[in-house]
């Protein structure tokens, strides 16, 4: 039996190469596949919310996996219907959210295994979405660094990408490099599963589920077309000339400044100087030059053109009419959108990007600001977040929190004003963040005073202290949470300077290219050593959503209770008998 690294490996190799695949269904019948695959996913908030069939992660087992492989080697496997709920979104609307069972979960993280490794080398370098070591960062520094220049945007949106996927453009993109049908069938079987809402079944004619294990990946291959079409097409048909042409009137200015300077005429000089410093060196107009950009992430898509606005409508048409003959899917009218790069703003995955001229002077005399590419946090985004925290126009207390701890409250609002800064450290303007930072910290300052009945300068005085930061002292606010025999718990709020950061990274939460060894809990499966009575025999896993939900481990608790908090685990590998026990509550017998 092969190792995961080594399976993977190989697919990893031959995508490379552009090798089919002849025999990929066999590579789910190796167990080693399903521990790796295990080790990713239960930790995931996910692993512990129920399907339609109420499995979870909890009772995962050797034995679980060997009756999955079972299935599979004799084609009985079958995709269960997800569970279908609804999340809002920002315009008011609601996305609807699949929920898979926990072996569909398995068994898609195995498949998703198989086709990253394989997928992942063959993915234009222009996709940054659902790919490791690649995020929303990644995409935006791309633009930043290297579409100076750019006149026109053309911002696209895929309307209901994720629900719009036709099954059978699915499978024949896969079949061009998967030559096994049985792979393929189970594919298809995953897609047309259906999905349940109020206990009514529903077929799925088109689509793959948001929130389902392979779905960003498959998202991944099925837009890999479009990156494709654009690369090999759009960009070498509107894209021409090595550079642009010299500005004549700059060039006569030049040659005047020139002139001035051979016969000391510092007047002459000085007025031609100021006059040049008004106009591009190259001709702006220059109709043989056009350049053509692109920069995808997820089903957002921003190009960026150079040339004239007629042409930029072109591109649109053919991109829409790509999409909808190739690719079955329509362009969202309301979000793809031209705009002037240099008048108005475009808004990418959060962003306002423009392109910035200045004809004032820059560095050593020089202008430096003509045509490069500005990212700036976005008015809107600041007001919604500081409404959040207002009321009356004045920032509030949040009665949600008021009847936790100090620890509790502090950390809350440092993470969620934390997680908002790291994002926008890439804009030019991140120092706008400061009207949010002092609504929060009045908010959080304001919950703390009605917890304790006090005042706000009470609160300040009792929680404010300095921080050590690149530039300096900052003045941030903590709360402490003392532990027994180890170190407390500290959180902060602020203490964050404000100011660009050209090379914040990725936070995106995203497996790593290269597979790890198996996580310490599937060691531990595979022990088969009982955690609570030792003995050796066949172990399954009991897993609790948090720590946090583990009432009541004082002395008089059970044991498995604090055994699982002292070692701090969510999982504990535990017997059958064991685990009867600790969900009846009765002694093991």
């Amino acid at each position: 039996m092969q190792s995961a690294e080594t399976v993977l490996g190989v697919l990893r190799e031959r995508g490379r190469r552009g090798l089919p695949l002849e025999e990929l269904y066999r590579q789910m019948f190796n167990p080693q596949l399903y521990l790796l695959a295990y080790g990713r996913i239960y930790s995931n908030h996910g692993a512990m919310t129920p399907g339609v069939s109420g499995e979870t992660a909890d009772g995962m087992s050797i034995g679980k996996i060997n009756r999955i492989i079972d299935a599979m080697r004799h084609e009985r496997f079958r995709f269960r219907p997800v569970r279908r709920t609804h999340i809002p979104k920002k315009n008011g609307k609601t996305r609807p959210l699949g929920l898979p069972s926990w072996t569909d979960k398995l068994v898609g993280e195995v498949m998703r295994l198989l086709l990253e490794a394989y997928y992942e080398p063959t993915f234009s370098d222009r996709s940054h979405g659902f790919r490791p070591g690649r995020g929303c960062h990644t995409a935006l520094t791309e633009v930043a660094n290297t579409w100076t220049g750019t006149t026109w945007f053309i911002e696209g949106d895929i309307a209901d990408c994720f629900g719009s996927f036709d099954h059978e453009v699915v499978i024949t993109i896969l079949s061009e490099k998967i030559h096994d049908n049985r792979f393929l069938l189970l594919v298809r079987n995953m897609l047309a599963a259906g999905y349940m809402e109020d206990w009514v079944w529903h077929a799925t004619l088109s689509g793959s589920p948001q929130g389902g294990v392979l779905s960003p990946l498959l998202s991944s291959i099925y837009l890999h077309k479009l990156d494709t079409f654009i690369e090999q097409t759009l960009i070498p048909e509107y894209t021409r000339g090595e550079k642009r042409r010299h500005n004549s009137a700059y060039v006569k200015l030049s040659g005047i400044i020139e002139r001035g300077r051979r016969r000391g005429d510092r007047a002459v000089v000085r007025e031609a100087r100021k006059q040049r410093r008004m106009l591009p060196s190259k001709d702006p107009y220059d109709s043989g030059y056009r350049r053509l950009r692109y920069c995808r992430y997820a089903d957002d898509h921003l190009l960026g053109f150079t040339g004239p606005k007629a042409e930029a409508e072109q591109i649109k048409a053919r991109l829409a009419a790509f999409l909808r003959e190739e690719l079955k899917l329509e362009l969202s009218p309301d979000k793809t959108l031209i705009t002037h790069a240099r008048s108005q703003a475009a808004r990418f995955l959060g962003y306002e990007i423009t392109a910035h001229h200045d004809h004032r002077k820059g560095a050593r005399g020089r202008r430096w600001t003509d045509g490069f590419i500005k990212l700036n946090v976005p008015r809107s985004v600041v007001k919604a977040k500081c409404a959040r925290h207002m009321r009356r126009g004045k920032p509030a207390h949040r009665r949600d929190l008021v009847n936790e701890s100090d620890y509790t409250i502090v950390a809350t609002f440092g993470a969620e004003y934390r997680g908002l800064v790291q994002y926008y450290l890439l804009a030019g303007d991140v120092y706008k963040l400061n009207r949010l930072e002092w609504v929060m910290r009045t908010a959080m300052l304001r919950t703390l005073a009605a917890k304790h009945r006090s005042s706000v300068s009470k609160m300040t005085t009792r929680h404010r202290v300095k921080t050590e930061t690149p530039y300096g002292l900052r003045t941030c606010f903590e709360a402490t949470q003392p532990r027994e025999g180890r170190k407390p718990l500290v959180a902060r709020f602020g203490g964050i300077p404000l100011r660009r950061n050209k090379n914040a990274v990725p936070h995106d939460r995203v497996p790593s290219p290269t597979p790890h060894r198996h996580r310490e809990v599937v060691r531990r499966l595979l022990r088969s050593v009982c955690e609570l009575c030792h003995r050796r025999t066949e172990v399954e896993t009991h897993q609790v959503r948090t720590l946090a939900g583990l009432t009541g481990t004082g002395t008089a608790a059970p044991g498995w209770k604090k055994l699982m908090a002292d070692k701090r685990r969510k999982t504990l590998i535990v017997c059958g008998d064991c685990h009867d026990s600790i969900h009846t509550g009765t002694p093991a017998g």
